[in-house]
């Protein structure tokens, strides 16, 4: 039988934090909880903690854990961005170019495979292959697809019960899926990709047992001409590109957007550019906006506010804790929107001297003169990519990749017209990752306190974790690295206690769950996605790392 701990009361986390010297913060536990043998969503529970309470695994047996199968899908382009999901004994993800898969979780043996019929428009676009994760929920597996689909399979047998075309890629470039719509009860929600083109960003909503499409959110305020001036917001970029979170003590969708474009050029959107770069809180049932916060006004820095959003209970107030791409953390009123804390992860920041961590407004902006070079940090994949970060309740920390880079921009205006479907709208004539001025590019894993920000402990890297964190009741921290080295640590010292060699980086998800009473550890191995090429001239290293795509489950031998 696995024991697991039970989780602490936020009283019992106030006490431990208090004792510990730390500020004395209170954190709410999300009710998908309870059931510990599971990872039923995206982030495990509708908080985005990314945290399994399980503990048969721990910091005094890991050395102990051994590979129990391998799954590889046969596809390894642009290498396995997903985060598995395990339900009841069975896990469901999906590799390259829309490939879903059902697999017994205790022995890997596939139970079915799902291959889309696409249509050939994917072979053509930029963010070919990617594929992040899958949605389960009413008997059903659901896809967000590279051809602009919402698709819904049955959970048994992988058969598609019906599939929803969404967008025109031939109209929308980049309006495609490459993460995986999220459920709000009976509404299957969810952004397209492509904020980086000249797009109009848009949230769908479907019914979630029948694909009937239910309202669609335009999240550019094309209709306020000092926001976005003349026809600037029909290609103001801007979507929504990965999972939101669902709240269902509020019945509240909460989901960021992506940067405006053109991304570093700015002179053709004067304004606020509203909603890019915002934290939105939708209603689900009609799509209407409960409110936003608007973290980058008028950002000429690609810096997105697309991340994951976690809740936790402050001194009896609960806030949402959200990572902007600027390297500066966000702390928000989950049921206003207004700022609590602003915090930066990032070492090297220079887009702005400050942002006023009372009101969130932004200090003064860093001059982009148009043709000529300035450094700008952090760079355009942020102080952290896409990958996700977790939050342990018992330590009370937040556990989340970071990188120290900028990029040498040179703003340019640049025609949209004849781009083509795989044409980024950038606004530049150059664009370079570079080390900070003065010093080099560098990277880590944090252990933080996510409220104030403190750093409880790091662990530095040659290269940047571009792979989303795991951290469970056994008191452990799992993380990757590109070129394909797991890594466990104690959550509460930062010390490695184990690690695996994989063969191949990790860009994925790593999750937990349990079947017959035993724990497991699956780490989405396989490295690929554009990011190695952005950030190649800053770390060189991540230059001739092989590919890959393998889903590797551990267990504790006997």
């Amino acid at each position: 039988m696995i024991k697991i701990k039970q989780l602490i009361s936020s009283a019992s986390v106030a006490s431990c934090i208090a004792l510990a010297g730390m500020p004395a913060t209170t954190f709410a536990v999300d009710e998908g909880s309870v059931n510990p043998n599971n990872w039923p969503e995206y982030h495990r529970t509708s908080n985005a903690w990314r945290y399994s309470p399980l503990d048969q695994i721990n910091v005094d047996n890991i050395s102990k854990l051994k590979v129990a199968w391998i799954h590889q899908p046969g596809d390894i382009e642009h290498g396995l961005q997903a985060t598995p999901i395990v339900i009841d004994g069975v896990a469901y993800y999906i590799a390259p170019n829309n490939n879903v898969f059902a697999l017994n979780a205790a022995t890997g043996e596939q139970l079915w495979h799902y291959q889309p019929d696409l249509d050939p428009i994917v072979e053509e676009v930029f963010y070919v292959a990617a594929s992040r994760g899958v949605t389960v929920g009413h008997g059903n597996v659901y896809v967000g697809s590279l051809d602009g689909r919402f698709i819904a399979l049955d959970q048994k047998t992988g058969k598609e019960k019906w599939s929803t075309q969404i967008t025109n890629l031939e109209e929308c470039y980049g309006c495609l899926f490459s993460s995986p719509p999220q459920l709000a009860g009976d509404v299957l929600y969810g952004g397209t990709t492509g904020g980086d083109q000249p797009t109009q960003g848009k949230i769908f909503a479907v019914n979630a047992i029948t694909g009937e499409k239910m309202w669609t959110f335009e999240v550019l305020r094309k209709d306020d001409p000092k926001s976005w001036p003349g026809d600037s917001g029909e290609v103001g970029g801007s979507g929504a590109w990965l999972p939101g979170t669902y709240d269902e003590e509020t019945d509240t969708i909460f989901i960021g957007t992506s940067n405006a474009a053109p991304d570093f050029y700015g002179a053709e959107r004067q304004g606020d550019n509203k909603h890019s770069a915002s934290l939105l809180a939708l209603e689900p049932k009609t799509g209407e906006l409960k409110w936003s916060y608007q973290e980058i006004p008028h950002d000429v820095w690609d810096y997105d506010a697309s991340y994951e959003a976690l809740e936790l209970d402050y001194k009896g107030k609960e806030v949402l804790v959200h990572l902007n791409k600027s390297g500066f953390v966000f702390v928000l009123d989950k049921n206003k929107g207004s700022v609590e804390n602003v915090w930066p992860l990032a070492q090297n920041i220079n887009f702005v001297d400050k942002i006023d961590p009372k009101t969130g407004k932004l200090g003064k902006r860093k001059a982009m003169p148009v043709g000529e070079e300035t450094t700008i940090c952090p760079y355009l994949l942020g102080a952290r990519s896409w990958n996700h970060g977790a939050y342990n309740p018992e330590t009370g920390l937040w556990y989340t990749n970071a990188m120290e880079v900028c990029n040498i921009v040179v703003p340019a205006a640049q025609e949209h017209e004849n781009m083509g479907i795989a044409g980024l709208y950038l606004g530049v004539s150059k664009l370079v990752a570079v080390p900070p001025p003065g010093g080099k590019a560098s990277a880590r894993l944090d252990a933080r306190d996510p409220i104030t920000g403190k750093v409880k402990w790091s662990v530095n890297y040659p290269l940047p974790g571009l792979g989303s964190v795991l951290t469970t009741g056994g008191n452990l921290v799992f993380n990757g690295d590109p070129k394909g080295k797991l890594y466990a640590y104690n959550a509460e010292n930062g010390k490695e206690v184990w690690s695996f060699n994989a063969g191949s980086g990790l860009r994925g998800g790593i999750v937990s769950y349990a079947v017959d009473g035993k724990q497991y550890i699956v780490a989405a191995t396989g490295f690929g996605s554009h990011a190695p090429g952005f950030m190649a001239s800053a770390f060189p290293g991540v230059g001739g790392l092989p590919g890959g795509a393998a889903l590797i489950a551990f267990t504790l031998s006997e």
